[in-house]
Protein backbone atom coordinates (compact mmCIF):
# COMPACT_ATOMS: atom_id res chain seq x y z
CA UNK A 1 0.00 0.00 0.00
CA UNK A 2 1.50 3.38 -1.16
CA UNK A 3 0.09 6.58 -0.05
CA UNK A 4 -1.31 8.93 -2.50
CA UNK A 5 -0.77 5.99 -5.68
CA UNK A 6 -3.95 6.09 -7.33
CA UNK A 7 -4.19 2.72 -7.43
CA UNK A 8 -3.41 1.97 -3.71
CA UNK A 9 -6.71 1.40 -1.62
CA UNK A 10 -5.40 3.68 0.91
CA UNK A 11 -7.23 6.63 2.57
CA UNK A 12 -4.94 8.85 0.74
CA UNK A 13 -6.82 7.73 -2.08
CA UNK A 14 -8.30 10.56 -4.35
CA UNK A 15 -12.11 10.16 -4.44
CA UNK A 16 -13.40 9.18 -7.81
CA UNK A 17 -15.97 11.11 -9.16
CA UNK A 18 -18.83 8.78 -8.15
CA UNK A 19 -17.55 8.42 -4.59
CA UNK A 20 -18.44 12.51 -4.27
CA UNK A 21 -21.00 13.29 -1.70
CA UNK A 22 -24.00 14.46 -3.97
CA UNK A 23 -25.47 17.86 -4.04
CA UNK A 24 -28.82 19.42 -2.65
CA UNK A 25 -31.42 18.24 -1.15
CA UNK A 26 -31.53 14.78 0.06
CA UNK A 27 -33.95 12.63 -1.84
CA UNK A 28 -33.70 9.54 -0.47
CA UNK A 29 -34.55 11.42 3.58
CA UNK A 30 -38.52 12.00 4.11
CA UNK A 31 -37.84 15.71 4.55
CA UNK A 32 -36.36 15.64 1.09
CA UNK A 33 -39.14 14.35 -0.01
CA UNK A 34 -41.46 16.44 1.86
CA UNK A 35 -39.98 19.82 0.66
CA UNK A 36 -40.12 18.21 -2.92
CA UNK A 37 -44.09 17.73 -2.62
CA UNK A 38 -44.77 21.31 -1.28
CA UNK A 39 -42.70 22.95 -4.15
CA UNK A 40 -44.51 20.57 -6.56
CA UNK A 41 -47.94 21.72 -5.11
CA UNK A 42 -47.03 25.27 -4.88
CA UNK A 43 -46.51 25.32 -8.68
CA UNK A 44 -49.93 23.42 -9.25
CA UNK A 45 -51.60 25.67 -7.07
CA UNK A 46 -50.17 28.79 -9.04
CA UNK A 47 -50.78 27.41 -12.23
CA UNK A 48 -54.11 26.50 -11.28
CA UNK A 49 -54.84 30.16 -9.56
CA UNK A 50 -53.33 31.66 -13.40
CA UNK A 51 -55.16 29.76 -15.37
CA UNK A 52 -58.24 31.05 -14.01
CA UNK A 53 -56.66 34.54 -13.78
CA UNK A 54 -56.48 34.46 -17.48
CA UNK A 55 -59.70 32.99 -18.64
CA UNK A 56 -61.34 35.98 -15.98
CA UNK A 57 -59.38 38.44 -18.05
CA UNK A 58 -60.53 36.89 -21.27
CA UNK A 59 -58.02 34.56 -23.00
CA UNK A 60 -58.72 31.13 -23.64
CA UNK A 61 -56.48 28.51 -22.43
CA UNK A 62 -55.66 26.22 -25.05
CA UNK A 63 -52.83 24.00 -23.38
CA UNK A 64 -51.28 23.55 -20.17
CA UNK A 65 -47.95 22.27 -19.14
CA UNK A 66 -47.19 21.83 -23.27
CA UNK A 67 -43.66 19.98 -23.24
CA UNK A 68 -41.74 19.01 -25.89
CA UNK A 69 -38.02 18.39 -26.82
CA UNK A 70 -36.88 21.87 -25.69
CA UNK A 71 -38.85 22.22 -22.69
CA UNK A 72 -42.24 23.25 -21.14
CA UNK A 73 -44.11 26.36 -21.09
CA UNK A 74 -46.90 26.15 -17.92
CA UNK A 75 -50.34 27.66 -20.23
CA UNK A 76 -50.53 28.28 -23.87
CA UNK A 77 -53.56 30.63 -24.36
CA UNK A 78 -54.95 33.05 -27.25
CA UNK A 79 -55.84 36.39 -26.24
CA UNK A 80 -57.50 38.09 -29.53
CA UNK A 81 -55.33 36.69 -32.35
CA UNK A 82 -52.25 36.58 -30.26
CA UNK A 83 -51.07 33.43 -28.63
CA UNK A 84 -49.71 33.82 -25.41
CA UNK A 85 -46.98 31.50 -23.64
CA UNK A 86 -47.31 32.13 -19.92
CA UNK A 87 -44.87 30.91 -17.20
CA UNK A 88 -46.08 30.88 -13.88
CA UNK A 89 -43.79 31.46 -10.95
CA UNK A 90 -45.65 31.16 -7.94
CA UNK A 91 -44.36 31.82 -4.18
CA UNK A 92 -45.53 31.08 -0.42
CA UNK A 93 -43.18 33.99 1.08
CA UNK A 94 -40.72 36.88 -0.01
CA UNK A 95 -37.66 34.51 0.92
CA UNK A 96 -35.97 34.10 -2.22
CA UNK A 97 -37.71 37.42 -4.02
CA UNK A 98 -40.75 38.37 -6.52
CA UNK A 99 -41.49 35.39 -8.21
CA UNK A 100 -40.88 37.03 -11.84
CA UNK A 101 -37.19 37.74 -11.34
CA UNK A 102 -36.84 33.38 -11.40
CA UNK A 103 -38.15 33.85 -14.74
CA UNK A 104 -34.27 34.08 -16.08
CA UNK A 105 -32.29 34.80 -19.46
CA UNK A 106 -31.76 31.38 -19.83
CA UNK A 107 -35.49 30.28 -18.81
CA UNK A 108 -36.64 32.89 -21.61
CA UNK A 109 -34.54 31.55 -24.64
CA UNK A 110 -35.74 27.94 -23.31
CA UNK A 111 -39.40 29.30 -23.45
CA UNK A 112 -38.62 30.48 -27.13
CA UNK A 113 -37.65 27.47 -28.31
CA UNK A 114 -40.55 25.49 -27.17
CA UNK A 115 -42.80 28.31 -28.35
CA UNK A 116 -41.35 28.06 -31.94
CA UNK A 117 -42.06 24.61 -31.91
CA UNK A 118 -45.22 24.41 -30.44
CA UNK A 119 -46.43 27.53 -33.47
CA UNK A 120 -44.38 25.12 -36.20
CA UNK A 121 -46.59 22.16 -34.83
CA UNK A 122 -49.82 23.64 -35.86
CA UNK A 123 -48.80 25.74 -38.70
CA UNK A 124 -49.00 28.72 -36.77
CA UNK A 125 -46.14 30.98 -37.59
CA UNK A 126 -47.85 33.56 -39.00
CA UNK A 127 -49.61 34.27 -35.64
CA UNK A 128 -48.36 37.19 -33.25
CA UNK A 129 -47.05 35.39 -30.22
CA UNK A 130 -46.20 36.97 -27.09
CA UNK A 131 -44.75 35.90 -23.53
CA UNK A 132 -46.46 36.48 -20.39
CA UNK A 133 -45.17 36.29 -17.11
CA UNK A 134 -48.00 35.51 -14.32
CA UNK A 135 -46.33 36.54 -10.82
CA UNK A 136 -48.25 34.34 -7.78
CA UNK A 137 -48.18 35.11 -4.34
CA UNK A 138 -49.58 32.58 -2.14
CA UNK A 139 -50.95 33.67 1.26
CA UNK A 140 -51.04 30.60 3.72
CA UNK A 141 -54.40 29.60 3.19
CA UNK A 142 -53.74 29.04 -0.10
CA UNK A 143 -55.37 31.72 -1.80
CA UNK A 144 -53.25 33.63 -4.36
CA UNK A 145 -52.85 37.55 -5.56
CA UNK A 146 -51.35 37.59 -9.57
CA UNK A 147 -49.17 39.98 -10.85
CA UNK A 148 -50.00 39.70 -14.71
CA UNK A 149 -47.19 40.97 -17.23
CA UNK A 150 -47.66 41.42 -20.66
CA UNK A 151 -44.86 41.12 -23.46
CA UNK A 152 -42.93 40.39 -20.70
CA UNK A 153 -40.06 39.54 -23.35
CA UNK A 154 -39.53 39.36 -27.10
CA UNK A 155 -39.94 36.27 -29.43
CA UNK A 156 -36.30 36.70 -31.03
CA UNK A 157 -36.15 36.14 -34.79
Amino acid sequence: MVRGDPESPSEGRPKDRLEEQPRGRPKDRPEGRLKDRRRIDTGKGGETIAAAYLERMGYVVLERNYRCVFGEIDIVARDGAAICFVEVKSRRSARYGDPQLAVTRRKQEKMIRTARHYLAGRGLEDRPARFDVAAIRLSPDGAGTVELIRNAFELKP
